[in-house]
């Protein structure tokens, strides 16, 4: 049973101290099994589920486990695609009643249907996130691998919207569609969506065979996002690409800013992560055999449950303790006067030097350009 200390936590409460105690994100990969072949995935997801996926009673005792944390972090399911899980909607009912809020990834698959959105919705499920990886057919469906991906994401935000479900928005830039940018975004402006969230490559999984952008695109990027982040009716963030707060920060804006620039509203904050979280801080993923990493894309293994409590894992695993600490990081990271708010991706500075400590290999920015100077520059702490 959870711990009567424990509480539920609330996205825009995390502060600094929560970081060596409890994540603010809880992934778990609850199946590997998906209907999709997405050149870029992490997971390398297959047609079946892997023979040592953690059954129905082992999944609730990790459950159970994560809701011992100091506080409750949100808990993600994600694959693969969890809707090939039988027990998917038991799952969730055991984790709202452990006091868990409890987000869904769902596949663009046939089973992605408003029924089965009804049946997690009732399950307590009330934020989905949703992948959009082209502003038309012929983009998004090469990348997803599946002819009609398309206009099923369509229909599922079409059916979130419907049925009053928060929805962040996933998209994964690569060379393939960096030049939608700007499409894809004023595709999802009149689509009511909470975040749209954009993914910077990391090659690791299937993601290997995809060409990420090049270092010097990432700050068109940045730009691109930036610009509609202040004019679009949704939240704008980037995953493993913490450098857009460096690049935020440094044109005087804030990155927990609501679209427009106006103070985020508790509820829109619910979906943005605040300065400094990344791998391993403030983030914690548990694949479906129960292995433990810092972040899905950092194949770094800490433990495995049961064997090994998450909660220990976090606290106290010297790897987990390693990324949290920036003073610690290498090379230019290690210098950046942004280190605290920024902190590079440490998945890709692995996937790509082998250590992740060493610099983020696709940031051009150099330590002491910013003209506000070290003891200017936010440090999140």
């Amino acid at each position: 049973m959870p711990e009567k200390t424990a509480a539920p936590m609330r996205h825009g409460d995390y502060r600094q101290e929560d970081f060596g105690r409890n994540p603010l994100m809880f992934y778990y990969e609850v199946t590997l099994a998906c209907d999709l072949v997405c050149k870029h995935c992490r997971a390398s997801a297959q047609e079946q589920p892997h023979p040592e996926e953690l059954a129905t009673e082992q999944s609730k005792a990790l459950i159970d486990q994560v809701a011992t944390f100091p506080r409750r972090p949100m808990m993600v399911m994600t694959g693969g695609d969890p809707l090939k899980r039988a027990d998917l909607c038991a799952l969730i009912r055991h984790a709202v009643g452990r006091g868990l809020q409890v987000a869904l990834t769902p596949s663009a698959t046939p089973l992605a249907t408003r029924e089965a959105f009804e049946r997690v919705r009732q399950a307590g499920i009330r934020r989905l996130g949703i992948s959009l990886d082209g502003a038309d057919e012929e983009v998004h469906d090469g990348l997803r691998g599946l002819e009609g991906s398309f206009q099923r994401t369509l229909k599922m935000l079409d059916d979130a919207k419907d049925l009053q479900m928060a929805v962040q928005v996933n998209t994964s830039i690569t060379q393939r569609n960096v030049h939608q940018l700007d499409a894809i975004a004023e595709l999802l402006a009149g689509r009511q969506i909470a975040m749209w969230s954009v993914f910077l490559l990391v090659p690791v999984g299937r993601g290997l065979e995809e060409q990420r952008i090049e270092p010097e695109q990432y700050e068109q990027v940045f730009e691109r996002l930036w610009h509609h982040a202040q004019t679009k009716p949704y939240g704008v963030k980037t995953t493993e690409a913490p450098h857009y707060r460096r690049f935020v920060l440094q044109r005087g804006g804030d990155p927990l800013a609501g679209p427009r620039g106006e103070a985020d509203s508790a509820e829109r904050r619910g979906h943005r992560a605040p300065l400094g979280v990344g791998d391993g801080k403030g983030v914690m993923f548990v694949n479906h055999m129960g292995e433990i990493y810092p972040a899905g894309f950092l194949p770094l293994r800490c433990g495995r449950f049961p064997e090994d409590s998450v909660v220990e894992v976090y606290q106290n695993h010297p790897t987990f303790r390693a990324l949290r600490d920036p003073d610690g990081f290498k090379g230019r990271c290690g210098a950046c006067e942004y280190r605290h708010v920024c902190g590079g991706s440490r998945a890709r500075a692995y996937a790509v030097t082998g250590d992740p400590l060493e610099t983020e290999p696709d940031c051009v920015y150099v330590p002491g350009q910013d003209r506000r100077g070290e003891d200017q520059a936010p440090t999140g702490r």
